[in-house]
């Protein structure tokens, strides 16, 4: 699989996927794709790559597969459902799943495709849309190490920080607990900016200021700087963290692990749910929630 002419299918074009299967088709990979949208395929085959009408005819032209959607049933659904690509892979193929999804289901899954021979990587991201255009993501990975071992050199097409974390299902855990970061960091980025604000501090020297310090972060520096800007607009839409919350809560209570932090940063994305559009802007609009507390 690390050979330049090793063909890679890969289902999902969103934000997140179209740059990252760029990065593999710029590679020499010949690339099979599909997406719910075919629109969102247009531009990797106007450069080259197949464009397939099910999961399952994607499958059928390859060994190795990525799927990167929405939630956990979309996974099940490329997976499994109907023309599921399930159905079309062989055995020996690799599955490497990078969709944030509940950890148990990620071992159903797995245990799944084992039975027909079929290997499961879980393998979320982390970087944002930044990270996959630059190919800079950090990839978490659960599943059997020989299999991560043949896919390495395909996922450091895409990242920088690629680690092995441990059995079928490691990944996910992992990647819920960089939510429960990426939330509670968009909490503090917002109240240390609302209380910058109503001092009268210069906002822009705040920010470079502080984010050489020891309460920098990479929401201070990166969604702060869209605050500031007025920049609302997705690289993680509020429905997305919301869902990857829910997923949080429940590992939460499989342990029987309070996490109030979490918990309030759900509350505070739900009052800019209310809104309309709400549930599209970026998770820097939770700002939005702190301007109507102190107005």
């Amino acid at each position: 699989m690390s050979s330049s002419h090793c063909p890679i299918g890969f289902i999902g074009l969103g934000i997140m996927g179209a740059p990252m299967a760029r990065h593999l088709l710029a590679a020499g990979h010949p690339l099979f794709v599909y997406s719910r949208t075919r629109a969102k395929a247009d531009e990797l085959t106007a450069d080259g790559a197949q464009w397939c009408d099910s999961p399952a005819l994607v499958a059928a032209n390859c060994e190795l597969l990525f799927t990167i959607v929405t939630d956990t049933p979309d996974v099940e659904a490329v997976l499994f459902g109907p023309e599921g690509a399930a159905e079309s892979l062989a055995s020996g193929s690799v599955v490497v799943d990078m969709t944030t999804i509940d950890p148990q289901a990620t071992r159903d899954f797995a245990n799944r495709l084992g039975e027909r021979g079929i290997t499961l990587l879980d393998a979320p991201v982390t970087g944002g849309d930044v990270g996959a255009r630059n190919a800079t993501l950090t990839i978490m990975v659960g599943g059997p190490a020989d299999a991560f071992a043949r896919v390495r050199p395909v996922l450091e097409l895409m990242g920088r920080n690629i680690v092995h974390v441990g059995p079928s299902g490691s990944g996910q855990t992992l990647k819920a607990c960089n939510q429960i970061l990426c939330a509670v960091h968009m909490i503090a980025t917002c109240e240390a900016l609302t209380l910058a604000k109503k001092s009268g501090l210069d906002l822009s020297i705040a920010l470079k200021t502080l984010g050489g310090g020891a309460g920098g972060s990479w929401a201070w520096t990166n969604l702060g700087a869209k605050i500031i800007a007025g920049d609302l607009d997705p690289a993680f839409m509020i429905k997305l963290i919301q869902k990857d919350l829910r997923i949080v809560q429940s590992a939460a209570q499989r342990h029987t692990t309070p996490l109030p932090g979490a918990a309030l940063a759900q509350q505070l994305f739900r009052a800019i749910q209310s809104e309309p559009g709400g549930d599209e802007l970026g998770t820097q609009a939770m700002i939005r929630a702190y301007e109507r507390l102190a107005p």
